[in-house]
């Protein structure tokens, strides 16, 4: 069997630190998305915390080795949520604040929905809502068959809950004891044209019936999120861990959140100063 080397991994940050990279995080797609004048920047602005816990605390995964087989992984299954990855990348400084000005321009690698190549650290194309959790699930698998200690993370969204698939994935690695997988469950409660369209709760107790650890938690709460991670480490045991993360879409942006409708958002010049200001500001 392969020996796996220990990674050295980017430094955990604290609660403090984390809340401004959040902040930072957000900075980096309005930047990206006011040169497109459109985009998903609801989703890129709810995500923030939840991106900075995982790039810059949890995961055993690092900028210098992309290649390095021990990493963890992190799979973006809600392929429109791209823009939260690329502004994580450009905060680790993968990306430099030009590369983020041709968001979704013709030709760019930056992509309105994420996929692998060109962009670091896209471990793959999550576009089509649904196949996250079964990618995951299967390199999950993959991994503990070979020995690797790495961990599978799958951030994925609760439109995402309504797609068969995902409980076909959440009854094989129940059933397997995937300890080595956690996924990230962003609540927002929203869908393309509005509200849910069909109820996914009580979340926790589905994921706990099929095996899981499960919790629930404000998405939006850096010491919340650390706190929801740290149990799991300490109380899941042989079974997969899902974190259900309860957002507001564009948090930090009220402008943009009283909007009738915030999915994809298409805003005039002064709209996007007036977001900027909010998240400078700390609306």
């Amino acid at each position: 069997m392969a020996e796996y080397r220990s990674l050295q991994a980017s430094p955990r940050r604290e609660a403090a630190e984390l809340r401004e990279i959040a902040r930072r995080l957000r900075l980096h797609a309005m930047s990206a998305a006011r040169g497109k004048g459109e985009a998903y920047i609801g989703q890129a602005l709810q995500s923030a915390e939840l991106f900075a816990v995982l790039y810059f605390r949890e995961l055993n995964w690092s900028p210098d080795a992309l290649d390095d087989d021990a990493r963890d992984r992190c799979l973006l299954s809600v392929g429109h949520y791209g823009l939260s990855h690329y502004a994580a990348m450009a905060e680790h400084g993968l990306l430099s604040p030009e590369q983020l000005q041709t968001y979704g321009a013709d030709g760019s690698a930056l992509t309105l929905g994420a996929e692998p190549g060109e962009v670091p650290g896209v471990e793959f194309a999550g576009g089509s809502l649904g196949q996250g959790l079964g990618v995951a699930g299967g390199m999950a698998w993959g991994l503990r068959y070979r020995g690797n200690p790495a961990r599978v993370f799958n951030y994925m969204s609760d439109g995402e809950i309504q797609e068969g698939a995902t409980w076909e994935a959440a009854m094989f690695a129940g059933a397997r004891g995937l300890s080595n997988l956690t996924t990230v469950v962003d609540v927002n409660r929203t869908q393309a044209d509005g509200d849910l369209v069909l109820e996914i709760e009580p979340l926790t107790d589905k994921f706990r019936a099929f095996g899981w650890w499960a919790t629930d938690v404000d998405g939006n709460d850096v010491d919340a999120l650390i706190d929801a991670f740290t149990a799991a480490d300490g109380e899941a045991g042989p079974r997969p861990r899902a974190i259900i993360a309860h957002t507001r879409l564009a948090q930090g942006a009220p402008s943009i959140q009283n909007r009738r409708n915030a999915h994809f958002v298409r805003m005039s010049p002064d709209e996007w100063e007036t977001a900027q200001r909010e998240i400078e500001e700390g609306a």
